[in-house]
């Protein structure tokens, strides 16, 4: 095994005690360190403290270290994300009375196959994370970016293919639209994703993400957006309902003859890949252009 060592840091032009304070919301509520919705979102079963486990995506560990307004110490939990031993740290550290550095630093002993998939694929999307840590620590603290981290595409493919996943659902009472669309109903399905921190919940904000959408928005109300399209041998309605905490894609269909019936036999095996296709590419368009978790706090304490 071989040691992994990854640092970046940042000169942020504001006091050390101002970038400590928004370094000890990292994992609560609200976190404006850490670069959600773009990326998921750093969980801890308690308030920030050693002895708090959690992580973020398939990466688990646990605080063993913490001095407010000065360090953060995560270590990984063994046997989990390939990392073990190893730990993460965040540290700020006065420059002068109106300057301070922030540091995050990796180090983690790998075996042959796990150093693979870091040069591949992890260490680009750890060093991506990293940038953007410190992106939203310097304009929580200051208001301002001077430059901003971009992307590399590798860390672009990654995130597009690490994205949430839907999960079946029963279609929610919530959809009343999608509900009371059809007075018969020969199919329904739903397709659920959570919403990130920092993901808009407002209605208009998804309906532009719907813009591509090759059916006319037939209705809205509250959060929900109604699709769909009537046809000689079927009908079909699709909702898009946002609540505080999910996003859920459902829909119905009503058919009209055997002719209708055996179209619908023919799409219904194409029918849940395309529903999740489309419900995940529109969650993760949604959450890549909302505010950054930096931009939301300084709108709300500048």
């Amino acid at each position: 095994m071989r040691t992994i060592r990854d640092a970046h840091a940042r000169t942020v032009h504001a006091p050390a005690a101002t970038a400590g304070a928004l370094l000890d919301h990292v994992g609560g509520a609200p976190d404006p360190p850490f670069p959600t919705p773009a990326w998921p979102p750093l969980r801890l079963d308690r308030p920030l403290g050693v002895g708090a486990d959690g992580g973020h995506g398939t990466v688990r560990y646990r605080v063993v270290a913490h001095e407010p307004g000065r360090r953060i110490r995560f270590a990984f939990a063994p046997g989990r994300s390939g990392a073990s031993p190893g730990h993460r740290e965040l540290t700020v550290r006065p420059l002068g009375p109106d300057r301070c550095r922030v540091e995050h630093v990796l180090e983690s002993r790998l075996p042959l196959a796990r150093r693979l998939a870091w040069h591949l694929a992890i260490g680009c999307v750890h060093a991506t994370v990293s940038e953007e840590l410190l992106d939203n620590l310097e304009r929580a603290a200051t208001g301002r970016l001077r430059t901003p981290v971009h992307r590399p595409p590798r860390a672009r493919l990654l995130n597009r293919l690490g994205w949430d996943r839907p999960t079946a659902v029963p279609l929610p009472a919530g959809a009343t639209l999608a509900r009371s669309a059809f007075s018969r109903v020969d199919f329904r399905d739903a397709w659920q994703l959570p919403l990130r921190p920092g993901m808009p919940r407002e209605p208009d904000a998804w309906q532009r993400a719907l813009r591509r959408a090759p059916f006319p928005v037939l209705a809205r109300r509250g959060g929900e957006t109604l699709l769909g399209k009537d046809a000689g041998h079927l009908d079909f309605r699709a909702s898009l309902l946002v609540t505080d905490d999910h996003v859920t894609l459902g829909t119905v269909v009503r058919i009209h003859h055997r002719g209708g019936r055996l179209h619908w036999a023919a799409l219904r095996r194409l029918h849940p890949y395309v529903a999740r296709g489309v419900l995940r590419r529109t969650h993760r368009e949604v959450a890549l252009s909302a505010p950054t978790a930096g931009e939301r706090w300084w709108t709300h304490h500048p």
